[in-house]
């Protein structure tokens, strides 16, 4: 595996971009290898890293497609339906409850009694 150039933080050269800097420019990789990558130091642990890609070698994001994005309302659908009394919680069940809030406020109760 070659190796390949480290930049301190903020000082990276044109022409290159983070996976989040190219989704802002509607960009995505597109299967390139990494160019480079920088590194911010952190007192007591070791350096952040984050890779870059070539800006000119990026391609444009895919659009959603509607299969895709029924997919992804399903998913999240999914994840706000409360396991318990079967009801759409309107937000996004919490994974240490595993049920909605009003269940578990009921389940407490129950076991305190």
């Amino acid at each position: 595996m070659a190796t390949v150039p480290v930049y301190p933080w903020r000082l990276a050269p044109d022409g290159l971009a983070t996976v989040r800097q190219l989704r802002a420019l509607g960009l995505r990789p597109g299967g390139q290898d990494v160019v480079a990558q920088v590194e911010r130091p952190r007192r007591r642990r070791g350096p952040l890293v984050a890779y870059l890609y070539s800006i000119d070698l990026a391609k444009p994001v895919r659009p959603m497609t509607p299969a895709k994005h029924a997919a992804l309302a399903k998913a999240n659908r999914a994840r706000r339906m409360c396991p318990r009394c079967r009801t759409d919680a309107g937000y996004v069940i919490p994974a240490e409850l595993g049920m909605c809030v009003p269940c578990a406020d009921l389940g407490e109760q129950a076991t305190a009694a």
